[in-house]
């Protein structure tokens, strides 16, 4: 089970949404300081907050270098880092907030729990330190693809790339009755998903996996039929060759975690491995899009 209780600290940033999403990049793929997680929150207009999670204090200048090297100097006055006293913060913002519905799915908390009906379509999801409880439109957004979907196809192999909660893959597996095979390269967010899981009654159907990208031998020898990926930019860029050699032709991937004007990127970098648009969500500045694998055959190489 998850130590309810971690103490950690919180560097945040506020920036300009385009330049928000190099700076989460910059610090999400960094290797000193490691973050445990990197978050972004819409605080206004045109504004985003970066939050990135440490186990032990950041040192303020190497988060400067990290930022100032990814979009200058300007804005790095705004930064911020502080301690948080040992406790579940994330499950405590969660608590003040309202269940969310994306489609037919309602997410809510446990502190809402026995309040929502139940079925096939609720889901009870605590974050813990990981990412994706619904209440972002990056995570709305894919179970609104996925609720679309539904309705006129019924994939039997699915897989879920950066899980974080393991939202997606719950919900896959409850609405689907299948196996699904999830990762994520924090152990922490691994360790949510899979409790995660146990909660929603789909423990022994979703498989949680520590691994970066398809890392995993679990996930190098997959063939899906559905596959979700809630990231970032740079991430998805890189792996679109790989998520081309996993889908088996015809297969659609539900990708986000992108700005609104990066969409068009993602995109045409999958267009040219052989996938077609089917549709995009757009929910408050960001973009969901869910993609068709063309029948011809894989990628071998990018």
């Amino acid at each position: 089970m998850l130590e309810a209780h971690v103490s950690t600290f919180v560097a945040t940033i506020e920036a300009p949404a385009g330049a928000a999403e190099a700076v989460a990049d910059a610090l999400e793929t960094a290797e000193a300081p490691a973050a445990m997680a990197v978050t972004l929150f819409e605080r206004g207009p045109g504004m985003v907050e970066v939050a990135a999670h440490y186990a032990d204090e950041p040192n303020r200048d190497d988060l400067v270098a990290l930022i100032g090297k990814a979009i200058g100097p300007a804005g790095l006055d705004g930064l911020r880092i502080e301690r948080l006293q040992p406790k579940n913060w994330v499950a405590q913002a969660e608590s003040l907030r309202a269940p969310v519905r994306a489609g037919r799915f309602r997410v809510h908390g446990r502190h809402h729990r026995g309040k929502i009906p139940g079925g096939r379509y609720r889901l009870e999801i605590d974050a813990g330190l990981a990412f994706g409880t619904a209440h972002h439109a990056t995570t709305s957004g894919c179970l609104i693809a996925l609720d679309r979907l539904l309705k006129r196809r019924r994939p039997r192999r699915v897989l879920d790339i950066g899980t974080g909660t393991g939202i997606l893959a719950i919900a896959a597996a409850k609405v689907l009755n299948v196996r699904v095979l999830a990762s994520d390269m924090d152990p922490i967010a691994t360790a949510t998903a899979a409790e995660n899981a146990w909660t929603n009654e789909v423990g022994g159907q979703v498989k949680v996996v520590q691994a970066a990208g398809l890392s995993h031998p679990a996930l190098r020898g997959a063939s899906a039929d559905l596959l979700f990926a809630n990231l970032l930019l740079k991430p998805l860029l890189d792996l679109a060759p790989g998520f081309a050699r996993t889908l088996r032709p015809g297969g659609l991937c539900v990708l986000s975690g992108l700005l609104d004007a990066q969409a068009r990127q993602v995109e045409a970098r999958f267009r040219a491995l052989g996938f077609k648009l089917d549709s995009r969500i757009l929910l408050d500045g960001w973009t969901t899009l869910l993609l068709r694998r063309g029948s011809g055959r894989k990628v071998l190489a990018d």
